[in-house]
């Protein structure tokens, strides 16, 4: 056997040798039935702060400004499309953006919270995309840790006064990055590697989906400052009374 025929069984045996390895968790929505019932519930009662705090965050916003439930719709129905875009990651299983990172610099977390579980229960139901049993562990990976990070970010660069589209860029590529990284140790907790425990799968399930994710973050970043941008060209005064445009006429 050569020595290129050799690098070639080689390359071929460790490609085979990741798909074997390679959970089956649909990424970033963690499928119905894939957790057991234990870690279920936890995440279901871990979420009902969270999901609290934005329903009553959504009815003071609504209370303040009734107009802004046209921005607050359009915003649950980005996370709706662009959530429910799967992209086929190289283990067979999937990749998707989340779509939270714009309702989060508008709203604030708390009001994505609520804008996410009505999501994943409508792709559960409808789409299969997700599941029931696992709605609590997904609404807080995509819809209560990601938007936390997202609005953090955003405030961040505010404050450092750095360009609007570069921070709104960066709230949503690395809201979507920690969504995954949030999914990912949720899977690695409910099942520890043998040798090398929560760590060691943290790292396989980072590893399996990396290869899609960090593009797709990329996108789903330039595609939030795109939105952004449309908003502040017609819908400067909608923006203005969210208090997300203060100088906008």
């Amino acid at each position: 056997m050569s020595k290129k025929e050799k690098i070639l069984l080689r390359a071929t045996i460790a490609f085979a040798a990741m798909f074997a390895l390679a959970p089956v968790a649909n990424a970033m929505h963690i499928m119905e039935g894939y957790l057991p019932a234990a870690f279920c519930v936890a995440w279901g009662v871990v979420c009902l702060p969270f999901l609290v705090t934005g329903f009553i965050s959504l009815k003071k916003k609504l209370n303040e400004n009734r107009k802004s439930i046209t921005l607050i719709a359009m915003s649950g129905a980005f996370i709706f499309v662009i959530s429910s875009l799967k992209i086929p990651s190289v283990t067979g299983s999937c990749s998707h953006m989340t779509g939270t990172g714009l309702g989060a610099i508008l709203f604030g977390p708390a009001a994505v919270s609520v804008l996410g579980i009505i999501v994943l229960l409508f792709q559960a139901v409808l789409l299969a995309h997700g599941g029931l049993t696992t709605l609590g562990a997904n609404t807080f990976s995509m819809a209560v840790a990601g938007p936390l990070l997202s609005f953090g970010i955003y405030k961040l660069c505010s404050k450092c006064k750095v360009n609007r589209k570069t921070a709104v860029f960066l709230a949503a590529f690395l809201g979507d990055l920690f969504t995954y990284c949030v999914t990912s140790i949720q899977l690695a907790v409910a099942y520890p590697s043998e040798a090398g425990g929560v760590a060691a799968s943290a790292v396989k399930f980072l590893g399996v989906f990396a290869p899609t994710q960090l593009p797709l973050a990329v996108i789903e970043g330039i595609l939030t400052v795109v939105i952004v941008i449309g908003l502040e060209t017609y819908a400067k005064p909608e923006l203005k009374a969210i208090g997300f445009l203060k100088g906008a006429k």
